[in-house]
């Protein structure tokens, strides 16, 4: 058991960092780039695509979570565990939710006024990744020792 919990320990950091990237930084965006994908289809796809992510990022977490529940990982490393959880129940349970609202909006054809919720999400990406990194380096460099 005690092989199993090192593994999560040291993979799922850098899968779900992987995940991020792959989906945040590069599918989002590039997407409504794409030949023949309007506003409304991107925005169709972006919803089911991140509440996929979510749902896999939740499992992800609480793996971690139970993983180091029996280590002895520090301080700073909990920390990190409780800035993943207070980031992705932000996102999950609040951005992504008025979020859909205002893609529902623009899919039905309706103009939603200027807002900031995108910015907050794409903030919220930025410190899960950090997070991440740091994370994921720091339970390693612990493991590997």
């Amino acid at each position: 058991m005690t092989r199993l919990r090192d593994i999560v320990q040291l993979a799922v950091p850098f899968i779900w960092l992987g995940m991020v990237i792959a989906i945040s930084l590069i599918e989002a965006p590039l997407k409504f780039r794409a030949p023949g994908v309007s506003l409304p289809i991107g925005l169709g796809i972006g919803r089911l695509v991140f509440r996929a992510l979510n749902a896999v990022e939740f499992v992800l977490l609480a793996g971690l979570t139970v993983a180091v529940l029996v280590a002895s990982i520090g301080a700073a490393r909990w920390a990190g565990i409780g800035a993943l959880w207070l980031v992705l129940l932000t996102q999950a349970a609040v951005l992504r939710p008025l979020l859909d609202r205002r893609a529902q909006l623009i899919i039905d054809g309706h103009q939603p006024p200027a807002s900031t919720l995108h910015l907050w999400y794409v903030a919220l990406e930025l410190i899960k990744i950090v997070t991440l990194v740091l994370l994921g380096w720091s339970l390693a460099g612990r493991l590997l020792r």
